[in-house]
């Protein structure tokens, strides 16, 4: 008690510090030094100028060496590239704010190069705190920092199948790669030979581009590095020299060359043992004009006789002229890639962060109505799970430099970066440093959770995710807050991703209600085939002539036009000349039927040609009574998560990022997208880790299955035969429970990966439905 009374008069006879004021920057000066660091630090000083300018409306004076004058507030940019003993790396920075009673401060960002600069430019840039006619700079992550990994890089391919920047000028190049460097990026890949397609849209010739990103990087201290496959056969002489040809001509006109990548056979079907011998007269080429210049291979695409000659040449010739590996889509497992690569050879990730489906790294059990709508290249912010996929592999590897077409990814791209700074950085503070360098401190905090919500929208059934509904709400609230930023191509991506969500869910719920009248239509109206299906058409194509949601598809339209004209983002392969329905093409997507409207049309069709009307009847039985046919247990679409809540999934992402042990559902891509299958057999999964089915002790009991070539199926662990064996999607299989199974009163269901490693994986066996039916 006594010490309790005694804190007040402890408190009152100890002054207190005074509090001081935030301090303003708004009428700041940039300082630079004479000479040559000036001219490192001028560079980067104008960057912050214009940077600064964009958030503020302020536009800073710069002073050139010399004493401080002018303003008593100043921004100080310090080239320290003489003291290379006070740093850990070359990209290193620091940020300190020196104060004088708040009348008189300075923020210095010192580095030993330029690159480390505009690192610390960025780092400033997402600490400004805009207070009405205020500047303020917050300074609680200022001081020393150093990247944890060398490779930060990401691929801007300047070629037709990009959905974006293939439109782009010279400037809006500039702009992007600035920003990329803002959070770490350190190197550029472009794609300059492959891929010769023109682009309606191209503003630049391909030889315009893969020269302005080269000086875009030497102006920024970045690495510039180039993706080479070759598509051709090696065998071929005159196109071998005329691809060597194209290397010479490249390096001797382009400002700087850090880095080539060799994606081994994908594209491309060579052997290494023409491969090595090529890359030695490629490294040559290479080397003569830039001696520094790494030479990159992946074995994408080879199989295992291949990759086995390939690290028998290394670890026999171990050429000096490699640099190292890249471990990519389709390559060898990155465990071994780093253990039988010789310990000199650096080892880099190239992550397919840019497409959701159909990928190396897909989204885990993503619904059938994104997968069909959204699809494969769709904006696509993933924060939780690529900072979790980079943390996971980033101890096998020197760094990364990411597989992107577009700039639907960007958010990932950032989150790489930041990643490989400092993989202990917070998820939500990566956002955080994301939206308040773009979107300003008003909305950051909000805009870092309309994110993070956009990818909790991928979770599990569409029609069950209430947050969908929630997550367009705060992106709603955040527009009417915000309204300055509806120009913003970031912001409208954000907003198109939330209405589109929310527009699946409301078409999904209402289609799939549909879908279960137009059945029951059928069967109410079984005794005449012909107004049965009247019927069930006219209730199925509500859809089309009373559509739910008018208000969110009429706003899709608008922000995909406004997104083409803002970055070019190309949604559509008819209005916005995207370069195909896969690449980005969501408005083509957006209205595709969610249930099996396009199914039952082509089928009506089918019975309306019978002759047999008891045929008629039998087969609209079938098809109205399609997932709960006469004895039906249990159904399950076992690559739809709204449909397969008896799919044991085995391990997350977190111990599983690549899928190897507890496989993804895939969806299958036909007919441009617009395949007018069963749903059912549009999704799959090749081989769940097992399904388990309540049954009753001694009951007699059949598995029902659809897929595509042979299941190698067992119940309990014992192997089963089929009585019914169909090899398409389209043909049941059957096979008979052992009596013996049900004793227990629950069977699981586990099947034997057939051998086919060699068949393109598009014609592998999968699984796409499961029933257990009790006879």
């Amino acid at each position: 008690m006594y010490f309790q009374l005694l804190i007040p008069l402890l408190l009152a006879a100890t002054p207190l510090a005074p509090v001081m004021a935030p301090i303003d920057y708004s009428n700041a000066t940039v300082h630079v030094s004479k000479g040559q660091a000036g001219k490192t630090e001028s560079v980067v000083a104008q960057v912050l100028v214009e940077e600064f300018a964009k958030r503020t409306g302020k536009r800073l004076e710069i002073e050139n060496g010399g004493k401080f004058k002018g303003s008593n507030f100043r921004i100080q940019l310090v080239d320290k590239r003489d003291d290379k003993s006070a740093w850990k790396t070359s990209e290193d920075f620091e940020l300190i704010e020196s104060t004088i009673q708040g009348e008189d401060a300075t923020i210095t960002i010192s580095a030993p190069s330029r690159r480390g600069l505009l690192f610390g430019v960025g780092k400033l840039l997402s600490n400004l705190r805009s207070l009405e006619a205020q500047t303020l700079i917050s300074t609680d992550n200022f001081g020393y920092s150093t990247p944890a990994y060398a490779i930060r890089g990401h691929q801007l391919g300047y070629r037709h199948a990009a959905n974006s920047w293939d439109a782009w000028t010279v400037e809006q190049f500039d702009q992007y790669i600035r920003e990329l460097a803002f959070f770490g990026t350190n190197c550029i890949e472009n794609i300059p030979f492959q891929d010769d397609r023109s682009s309606p849209l191209m503003k630049l010739s391909r030889e315009e581009a893969n020269l302005a990103m080269g000086e875009i990087c030497a102006k920024y201290d970045l690495d510039y590095w180039v993706w080479t496959p070759a598509d051709f056969d090696l065998k071929d002489e005159a196109k071998r020299a005329a691809q060597l040809q194209q290397y010479e001509d490249f390096c001797k006109k382009v400002a700087r060359l850090d880095g080539v990548f060799f994606p081994g056979g994908d594209p491309g079907d060579n052997d290494p043992s023409l491969v090595m011998p090529y890359l030695v007269d490629v490294s040559k080429i290479v080397k003569k004009h830039f001696p520094k210049c790494g030479i990159w291979i992946s074995l994408q695409g080879f199989n295992k006789t291949q990759v086995d000659y390939f690290y028998e040449y290394m670890n026999r010739e171990q050429p000096k002229w490699l640099t190292g590996l890249v471990s990519g889509p389709s390559s060898p497992r990155m465990e071994e890639g780093r253990r039988r690569m010789p310990a000199q050879y650096k080892h880099r990730h190239y992550p397919d962060i840019t497409h959701s489906v159909r990928a190396q790294y897909p989204v885990t059990w993503w619904d059938a109505a994104f997968g069909m709508t959204l699809g494969r290249e769709c904006v696509n912010p993933r924060p939780i799970f690529e900072s979790a996929l980079h943390n996971y592999y980033a101890p096998l590897t020197d760094g990364f430099l990411t597989y992107s077409d577009g700039v639907h990814d960007d958010m990932n791209k950032v989150i790489w970066s930041l990643s490989a700074w400092d993989p202990k950085m917070p998820v939500r503070d990566q956002v955080l440093a994301y939206t308040r360098t773009f979107f300003g401190a008003k909305v950051a905090e909000e805009a870092a959770d309309g994110i993070l919500a956009l990818e909790k929208n991928w979770e599990g059934p569409i029609g069950e995710n209430g947050g969908i509904d929630a997550t367009l709400a705060l992106w709603d609230a955040l527009d009417a807050k915000a309204p300055e930023l509806r120009g913003d191509w970031r912001w409208q991506m954000y907003q198109l991703r939330a209405v589109y969500d929310a527009y699946q869910r409301h078409r999904n719920i209402f289609e799939t209600a549909l879908e279960e009248q137009a059945n029951a239509a059928l069967i109410a109206n079984a005794s005449d085939p012909a107004a049965a299906m009247d019927a069930a058409t006219a209730i199925m194509n509500r859809a089309v002539n009373a559509p739910v949601r008018a208000d969110l598809r009429k706003r899709i339209d608008e922000l995909c036009e406004a997104l083409f004209k803002s970055i070019q983002l190309q949604t559509s392969v008819e209005k916005y000349t995207a370069s195909g329905a896969e690449r980005g093409a969501v408005l083509d997507m957006v209205d595709r039927p969610l249930n099996n409207r396009w199914w039952l049309e082509d089928e009506f069709k089918k019975v309306r040609e019978m002759t047999d009307k008891n045929a008629q009847i039998a087969r609209l039985k079938e098809i109205a009574t399609w997932e709960n046919p006469e004895g039906c247990a249990f159904y399950d679409s076992v690559g739809n998560v709204s449909k397969a809540q008896r799919v044991l999934r085995g391990e997350t992402t977190d111990s599983d990022p690549n899928h190897e042990r507890s496989l993804n559902p895939d969806h299958v891509w036909k007919d441009n997208g617009l395949c007018r299958d069963r749903i059912s057999w549009m999704t799959y999964l090749d081989w769940p880790v097992g399904v388990r089915y309540p049954v009753e002790p001694g009951g007699n009991y059949v598995l029902r299955m659809t897929g595509q070539g042979v299941a190698l199926t067992k119940v309990d662990g014992e192997r089963v035969q089929p009585t019914k064996d169909g090899k398409t999607p389209a043909e049941f299989k059957e096979f008979p429970v052992p009596a013996s199974a049900t004793e227990d009163g629950t069977i699981v269901i586990t099947w034997d990966v057939p051998d086919e490693q060699h068949l393109n994986w598009r014609q592998r066996s999968r699984l796409n439905e499961i029933w257990l039916i009790k006879k």
